[in-house]
């Protein structure tokens, strides 16, 4: 692959976009470590350096949490799995040489793929290493930053406050030349897994509800999840399945406790079966974590409660909508404001929620 310059920055709001000329890539590596909602995000990108390239190998780089969400795509030639934690114990455990030559044998089995290009997606430094060590003449960044871009051949801007869901990934297709006519989240099952929902719940059609993710300031208040659960069995005649991952275990009670009637499935699934209770279900609603980004990915109409974070807001659905109260201290992101009040996710209301339920149901 051959760029001419200037390759180090490319504004994605500027007129002309300096776009990728080669039509024939050999080996392509993606990496996107973490998290699972970016992983959902940004495969979309799959399909399009399929079309681009379509003799191409195309592996992902990925941490195992993420890795599922991968595994059951006909679209990638290989998934690379980067034991972080396996790594991370050796080093807790004093056993350096074995981590030494742990990390020998992967950059060595990196480099046989014989990359032509690194597309990194996460633009830190613990991604934009093993673009480097992958020994790949071009490394693409996507917003590289913590010093990550000087191990870049080039790198592409993030987009700023674009409401659509996934638009830094949309963008960075753009700006590469791909084919974004039909870019669409592509979350892929096995049939094992698609069959999990009439194993485990027994019913044809339920509603999901996602309340859990990793800070406190995306979610929204326990006790509202059980009145609008009654509310979603009242008016919408389902049962109201809950989700949530091993972490969530105790907050899922508390809410259950409020409503014996939910099914109370946190912690009780693998990311992929909760992916098919979440593709098979009549209806979600949940805070922004990737279990709700799913509910969008896989079509289910869908509405996601955002406070702190507003990732989008256009959802590119007609069947899924973003409910944003926006205030002069939001988002915030990590660093909340409010003293642990998180007015802007209470903002958020049972009615509202439940009409526009009733839009995206229609």
């Amino acid at each position: 692959m051959v760029l001419r310059p200037p390759y180090w920055l490319i504004p994605l709001n500027c007129s002309a976009v300096i776009i990728d000329r080669l039509t024939a890539m050999k080996n392509i590596l993606i990496i996107r470590l973490s998290a699972m909602g970016d992983v959902v995000f940004a495969s979309p990108l799959i399909k399009a350096l399929r079309r681009r390239y379509p003799g191409a190998r195309i592996s992902w780089l990925v941490e195992p949490a993420a890795a599922p969400l991968l595994n059951n795509n006909s679209e990638l030639d290989e998934v690379i799995v980067w034991p972080k934690e396996e790594w991370k114990c050796l080093w807790q455990q004093r056993k350096f040489l074995t981590l030494a030559r742990e990390l020998r044998l992967f950059i060595t089995g990196l480099k046989s793929r014989q990359f032509d290009c690194a597309i990194d997606l996460q633009g830190l430094l613990k991604s934009a290493v093993w673009a480097y060590f992958s020994g790949a003449e071009q490394r693409i960044g996507l917003g590289s930053k913590e010093g990550s871009e000087k191990m870049m051949t080039r790198v592409i801007s993030r987009q700023g406050d674009h409401p659509r869901i996934g638009s830094e990934y949309y963008g960075l297709a753009q700006a590469l030349g791909l084919d974004v006519s039909n870019f669409e989240m592509d979350i892929v099952l096995s049939a094992e897994d698609d069959r999990f929902p009439v194993r485990a719940i027994g019913h044809q059609r339920y509603a999901v509800i996602c309340p859990f993710t990793t800070r406190p300031q995306k979610h929204w208040f326990e006790e509202r999840w059980s009145v609008l659960a009654k509310q979603i069995e009242s008016e919408q005649h389902l049962p109201v399945v809950m989700l949530g991952g091993p972490a969530d275990v105790e907050a899922a009670a508390r809410i259950a406790a409020g409503n014996s009637q939910i099914i109370n499935m946190a912690g009780k699934s693998l990311l992929m079966q909760t992916a098919a209770l979440i593709k098979h279900a009549s209806l979600l609603v949940g805070v922004d974590t990737g279990l709700t980004h799913m509910g969008i990915a896989f079509n289910v109409p869908t509405v996601a409660l955002f406070g702190s974070t507003c990732p989008y807001t256009d959802t590119t659905r007609t069947n899924a909508r973003v409910l944003y109260h926006k205030l002069d201290c939001s988002p915030c992101r990590r660093h909340p404001v409010c003293d642990g009040d998180f007015t802007c996710m209470g903002k958020i209301e049972i009615d509202e929620i439940m009409q526009t339920l009733q839009q995206v149901m229609a």
